[in-house]
């Protein structure tokens, strides 16, 4: 039986299911690497040159990781665009020949090119050439295909109902049992971040967790509902040509919207593009609500991290109670009543 290897980094929080579920019906032993720990993100350091992105970065320490484990192939999908007229970070589309030049003798990529921005004939035919790598049946291969699909849609329908990506991932896979626990606090923080970047604990100093952890119910982008999403988004001047990024403007204007979120914070990486664009549109054009940009790299604490949330859900809370947030003095009294 062929080993198929599938980093958890990138595209892993999006599509798992899907890739999993394909190449398990074509009779292929689907292995993953470990959860990002701190050696994770070293062997990503050593892996890559300075100007990669945290998440790259650790996306390489994961590949890594799996080739100690000798798979027959790794997924490496080549991703240009998921949707129409909109596209992905330009790094994803070198993920496969910075792969091979970092690792001369590493086992075959499964190097889909995944470009929806015309059409989808070529995206069917290397999802055909990557199933032929395990059978000769092409309907075998749409029928895969298919089945991942649903697949991953079943796990889009638990994040609609208050579980992250990952939560929802691990449910899927059976390594998490039961429903969400419901949350009854008194303050709704909104966070949003490449989903990457957000949903892994380690690159996110496990920002979801210190939330909770504060008494803050957590509202993620993929609980809102796609069509508002894109409603919001369509609101700019200018139509954002990156996906994710104008996903996470439409959702943030939503959630500024939004009656039941107190406040929003903003997961960037250092040295991504996109992120420092689509963080400074969310910061203007946020009115309503109170709104954190949280930056952090490899090189981030989560001491710092912990103090700038305490301050923030403290922040929270008094607003909501003074039912006001203007005239606060520093020493703890009203400078004047309104």
């Amino acid at each position: 039986m062929a080993r198929v290897g599938i980093p958890r980094g990138l595209f892993f929080f999006y599509q798992y299911p899907l890739w999993k579920t394909f190449f398990t019906d074509l009779g292929a032993e689907v292995i993953t690497s470990s959860p990002t720990s701190r050696q994770t993100i070293d062997q990503g350091i050593d892996s890559t040159v300075d100007e990669c992105c945290l998440p790259i970065k650790v996306y390489f320490g994961h590949v890594g990781q799996l080739l100690e484990q000798q798979p027959d192939y790794i997924l490496a999908p080549r991703f240009i665009s998921i949707e129409p007229r909109s596209y992905i970070c330009p790094k994803f589309m070198g993920i496969p020949d910075m792969i091979r030049a970092q690792w001369p003798h590493c086992p075959p990529l499964i190097d889909i090119t995944v470009d929806c921005s015309r059409d989808t004939r070529e995206l069917w035919n290397n999802i055909y050439r990557a199933g032929l790598l395990f059978t000769g049946s092409r309907k075998s291969i749409y029928d895969a295909y298919q089945h991942g699909l649903r697949e991953m849609k079943r796990v889009r329908v638990w994040t609609r109902q208050g579980y992250s990506p990952l939560e929802a991932i691990e449910l899927w896979d059976g390594k998490r049992e039961g429903p969400v626990k419901p949350q009854d606090n008194h303050i709704c923080v909104g966070i949003l971040g490449h989903g990457y970047s957000l949903y892994d604990p380690a690159i996110s100093l496990q920002l979801i967790e210190k939330l909770k952890q504060l008494g803050c119910k957590v509202a993620f982008l993929e609980s809102c509902v796609k069509e508002q999403i894109e409603a919001e988004a369509a609101r700019l001047p200018k139509k954002l040509f990156w996906t994710l990024g104008r996903k996470m403007v439409g959702a943030a204007l939503l959630m500024d919207k939004n009656p039941a979120i107190d406040g929003i914070v903003y997961l960037a990486c250092f040295g991504c593009g996109p992120d420092s664009m689509v963080g400074d549109i969310i910061a203007r054009k946020v009115r309503h609500k109170p709104f954190m940009l949280v930056t952090i790299d490899e090189h981030s604490g989560e001491g710092g991290l912990l103090t700038r949330l305490e301050a923030f859900c403290d922040m929270l809370r008094r607003k909501k109670v003074q039912g006001f947030e203007d005239n606060l003095s520093p020493y703890g009294l009203h400078a004047h009543s309104p």
